[in-house]
């Protein structure tokens, strides 16, 4: 980044995928975010932004969650207002988790997921969960703030296999190569 960038600014992270076929539960995947602080940034998160939630200062929220994939174009989308965070936290991680009802389902039970990550009218990132068919839950996005105070987003999905509520606990932990 050069010194006249501001860095990252409001941040959309958008979800879509299809409806069950007939006679199937429904399939609901939720857009999760946690923030960690700058003392300790791949421990525990401050809090995390799910459904239902927003984060305190209002600066994370669920714009829309769709809980059988049967809207319009995205189904589940969060708005990340990093310029407007607090400076005490140094990094948001962004993942996606299958909820586990009946039976085990992972993303290649998913009919036809697709993500999106765009700040403004630029598009950052683009997935279809093709390269972590058997995870359960997966991250999308990382947000790291640098040391001017700018935040740079980092790529990537990461495949997790494991229960939705262990996910958010460890979803911002160091990746090992």
């Amino acid at each position: 980044m050069n010194g006249l960038s501001k860095g990252m600014g409001k941040v959309e992270v958008a979800l879509r995928w299809d409806p069950s076929p007939a006679g199937e539960p429904p399939t609901d995947l939720d857009l999760v975010a946690g923030t960690y602080p700058a003392g300790d940034p791949y421990g525990t998160p401050v809090y995390v932004v799910h459904f239902d939630s927003r984060s305190p200062d209002g600066t994370i929220y669920l714009n829309r969650d769709s809980r059988d994939g049967k809207g319009f174009g995205f189904d589940e989308v969060m708005t990340l207002e990093l310029e407007r965070l607090d400076a005490r936290y140094a990094r948001v991680v962004v993942g996606v988790a299958i909820q586990q009802h009946t039976e085990e389902r992972t993303f290649r039970d998913v009919v036809s997921p697709g993500l999106r990550i765009r700040e403004g009218y630029t598009d950052l990132a683009a997935d279809d969960f093709a390269g972590v068919p058997a995870a359960t839950a997966a991250t999308v996005a990382e947000f790291v703030r640098d040391e001017a105070g700018a935040w740079e987003f980092r790529a990537g999905v990461h495949g997790f296999d494991g229960d939705p509520a262990m996910f958010t606990r460890t979803m911002g932990a160091a990746r090992r190569p």
